[in-house]
């Protein structure tokens, strides 16, 4: 016997989780066949952003939960916890295995020194912060085959003395 996705979210008889609410929207997103651009706009922020805390990874405000929640038709349930703060980092084991997430693991395993020894060279002894943080990710023609552009951009924060 086939299962619906939306039926078993829906016949829970626990509270929902964060993750059952991801499930629902991206079950909802397909049946409906909605594009995260779309969805970033009705939001009023960018689509990476917006992909991300439909996804889980970050707190909407109540207006941003409540678009999203008419969006998708989510329960009020769905929506009040689109408000709360999440446990942010939800792959589900520490080496990826999905093979284009595997890529940026191994970006950084393989470019991560140089990507912190040009850091340090530029800036000093710091991080990139994922918090004061902006990214945009967008095709880019090219003739030998459309390319993948991703384009970030981190404050940088120095470690400080005490």
């Amino acid at each position: 016997m086939k299962r619906d996705p939306e039926q078993a979210v829906a016949n829970l008889m626990k509270p929902m989780k964060r993750e059952d609410v991801t499930d629902l929207i991206a079950f909802r997103k397909i049946k409906k066949g909605i594009r995260w651009v779309d969805v970033a706009s009705k939001v009023g922020q960018s689509k990476e952003w917006t992909t991300a805390a439909c996804l889980g990874q970050m707190q909407m405000t109540r207006r941003q939960a409540e678009t999203v929640g008419k969006i998708f038709d989510l329960p009020e349930e769905a929506v009040l916890i689109l408000q709360t703060v999440p446990y942010k980092g939800s792959l589900p084991t520490a080496v990826p295995t999905d093979p284009l997430i595997y890529r940026f693991y191994e970006l950084v395993n393989v470019y991560g020194t140089t990507f912190k020894e040009l850091i340090h060279e530029e800036f000093g002894d710091g991080i990139m912060s994922a918090i004061d943080f902006n990214m945009d990710v967008a095709r880019e023609p090219n003739e030998k085959g459309d390319r993948v552009r991703i384009e970030m951009s981190g404050k940088f924060l120095p470690y400080k003395t005490y």
